[in-house]
């Protein structure tokens, strides 16, 4: 199983920006799929982006396409999110999490390793 830790949020302006971080150790971190989710307030969790293990394949959901990037470093055994023109609705918790299989990161919330969150509020 693989250990994960978020960083990089906080309160931020509408318009505004933010690099969250996602550290990972343990069992090979990079030999697994990696993908933000977000849980809103009073909401669901819900899926933003993927990564697989070498980054040449990714995926980020259409309502952040245009302004989030998701990008990873193995050598750092960290994957990033870029999010660019934060809206009042990115306000959420922002969970990292991983998984051999980055054909399920995109249609499941039921992974085994979860990291415990960074939160994001954007402000107008």
């Amino acid at each position: 199983q693989v250990q994960l830790v978020e960083s990089g949020g906080g309160m931020v302006q509408a318009g505004g920006s933010l690099r969250l971080s996602c550290a990972a150790s343990g069992r090979t971190p990079s030999n697994y799929a990696m993908a933000w989710f977000r849980q809103p307030p009073g909401k669901v969790r819900e899926f933003v982006a993927a990564i697989n293990w070498d980054g040449n394949r990714s995926y980020v959901t259409d309502s952040v396409k245009a302004r989030f990037t998701i990008s990873r470093d193995n050598a750092k055994n960290t994957m990033y999110l870029q999010m660019l023109n934060l809206k009042p609705e990115d306000t959420a918790v922002y969970y990292c999490a991983a998984d051999p299989n980055f054909e399920k990161m995109l249609v499941t919330v039921r992974f085994d390793s979860w990291g415990q969150g960074t939160r994001v509020t954007v402000f107008s």
